[in-house]
């Protein structure tokens, strides 16, 4: 193929001096197998400001001509295959957002350290063993995603007083062995996600950081066992707490006189001895705080239970579904739906790839009507009352959403879009589309772009059918309905714990109840449900022995 040949796409946003191209999926990929390598025409789209190309495993390598692309704000190259990329990344000084999340790269170029203007850097699933030195110098730095790698250690100069703006740390899955006292300097930071790594101290001075909001260090061996338990069952406030009381006994065992130091030792005594006679009367906190349960109802336990039929049509559009029932999900109380909503499009954001990997749909139980099935129609006769808008078929919704998307660029002056407008792309160029019907007919779900407002759950729904559909593998769709199950029972407990009342957040229907009447158990149900072929024959059922089982939660008790 001659390098010079245009492809349709980029001509298009040659002709019409386009700011943003998108380029992904089978066909684009085809492309590059057969060329070697992306066509270098794409280098003289000067203008573009947002640049995807993702879902191309034929993609290994970037050109050093990316380097004519200095209007670049956003870069998108995530779910190739890409081992190297060119230092000349430096020279994209507009650069904000840089996204090489499941690639094959080992090493990261030095020249992202010259990229003053980057405020959110994703290298999650890669092969990375370390993070360049020097990334101090990208001061706008807010998000930090590099989850599910080799590393070992971070640079000294990422916990960096320049790093200021710095709000979400994620390097989850991992092998690091130590987190640095100076990570107290890191003044913005929100969220530090250090589960599944080597760690075995947490530094006293993390409670110091003053705006921590969420903590994760499950999966840790650490040596205080006490703390330990902590961060399996415990809120983020607990555990900070805990480490400020440490670190105020060590500051207390270090300094001062010696009368001082008695009178350190003799407060110390009489603090144990309380708690000793609290301990007679109570159970201990910790125990009762980190206790969650998820109780597994058998399929034949369940004469009612739900069946999805999966047709075989699917298998080239978007072939894998796990589903599952779950019961005592408690909703009502105070803002426990926004906290499970807000869970939910985080596991999308994260987990899910934002929704490449995976999509997760959430029905109310009592609206749905089985058998349910599994199916693909044309985009003009797939219809659906989408989540808070009238009904219209998929051509008809597409059509809105990427008019919305326009106007809302527009209106921000900025090329990131969010809500459904982020997850258009992942549809372009199918002839059909994936939906789940109901016993009528209606289509109750439209991955990976949005679920019925019919079935919509609410704080007064009991039972939720929980559906997750990926074009990845059926061991993708399972690993997420674990996540999903595992964060419900967290959110649960936590529900159970603070006894909010119902309606406190005034989405309720009705008067608040009294906090005393309000259920606080959180043990949850998951119903296992059934997924066939269209002669019946069994595909999966989840959740299946293997399953949830895995995960090493120490709080987490599956009851079969």
């Amino acid at each position: 193929m001659d390098d010079m040949e245009t492809w349709p796409e980029i001509e298009k946003a040659l002709t019409e001096r386009r700011r943003e191209l998108v380029l992904q999926g089978l066909l684009v990929d085809r492309r590059i197998s057969a060329h070697g390598g992306l066509t270098t025409s794409i280098y003289s789209l000067t203008l573009l400001n947002y640049l995807e190309v993702s879902q191309c495993p034929s993609l290994t390598a970037i050109h050093e001509d990316i380097r004519r692309l200095t209007n670049l704000q956003s870069l998108i190259l995530c779910r190739n295959k890409i081992a190297s990329f060119p230092d000349v990344i430096s020279l994209l000084g507009s650069l904000k957002v840089l996204d090489l999340s499941v690639n094959d790269l080992q090493v990261l170029p030095e020249g992202i350290t010259q990229l003053s203007e980057l405020n959110t850097l994703n290298v999650s699933c890669n092969r990375l063993e370390e993070l360049p030195a020097g990334l101090s110098r990208c001061s706008k730095l807010s998000t930090i995603n590099v989850s599910k790698n080799r590393i070992t250690r971070f640079p000294a100069d990422l916990y960096s007083e320049k790093l200021d703006l710095l709000s979400s740390l994620v390097a989850s899955d991992n092998a690091i062995e130590e987190l640095s006292a100076d990570v107290h300097k890191l003044s913005a930071l929100k969220v530090l996600d250090l589960s599944g790594n080597k760690l075995k101290e947490i530094p006293c001075d993390l409670s110091d950081c003053p705006k921590l909001k969420e903590i994760n260090f499950k999966g840790n061996k650490l040596n205080d066992k006490r703390l330990e338990k902590m961060v399996n069952g415990c809120q983020t406030k607990s555990i900070l707490d805990y480490l400020r009381g440490k670190g105020k006994e060590r500051q207390g065992e270090d300094g001062g006189d010696a009368e001082g130091g008695r009178n350190v030792d003799k407060k110390k005594r009489q603090q144990q001895r309380k708690k000793k006679d609290k301990a007679a009367d109570e159970p201990d906190e910790v125990e009762e705080l980190s206790k969650m349960v998820v109780r597994i109802l058998h399929v034949s336990e369940a004469p009612t239970a739900l069946t999805v039929k999966v047709m075989a049509e699917v298998k080239d559009v978007r072939p894998y579904l796990v589903c599952c029932v779950v019961r005592g999900m408690n909703l009502k109380p105070g803002n426990s739906l926004k906290r499970f909503l807000v869970a939910q499009t985080k596991l999308h954001d994260d987990l899910c790839g934002k929704r490449t990997t995976a999509t997760i749909a959430t029905h109310d139980v009592q609206l749905l009507k089985g058998p349910l099935t599994y199916e693909v129609r044309p985009p003009t006769q797939l219809k659906i009352v989408s989540l808070g808008r009238k009904e219209m078929t998929a051509v008809e919704l597409m059509r809105h959403l990427h008019l919305e998307a326009d106007e809302l660029r527009k209106q921000k002056k900025r090329q990131n879009v969010t809500g459904l407008h982020k997850y258009l792309q992942l549809l372009q160029g199918k002839a059909f589309y994936p939906c789940l019907v109901d016993a009528e007919g209606l289509v109750i779900s439209f991955p990976p772009i949005t679920n019925s407002e019919n079935t919509k759950i609410k704080k007064t729904t009991k039972e939720l059918f929980l559906e997750v559909t990926s074009s990845t593998s059926l061991q993708t769709c399972k690993d997420i309905m674990d996540a999903l199950i595992i964060k419900m029972a967290e959110l649960n407990k936590f529900t159970a714990e603070h006894r909010e009342e119902a309606g406190s957040d005034g989405e309720g229907e009705g008067p608040p109840e009294p906090a005393a009447s309000v259920e606080t158990s959180s043990e949850l149900i998951v119903q296992q449900v059934r997924t066939v072929d269209q002669d019946g024959n069994l595909k999966v059922v989840y959740p299946s022995k293997t399953d949830l089982s895995s995960h090493d939660i120490s709080n987490l008790t599956i009851v079969w």
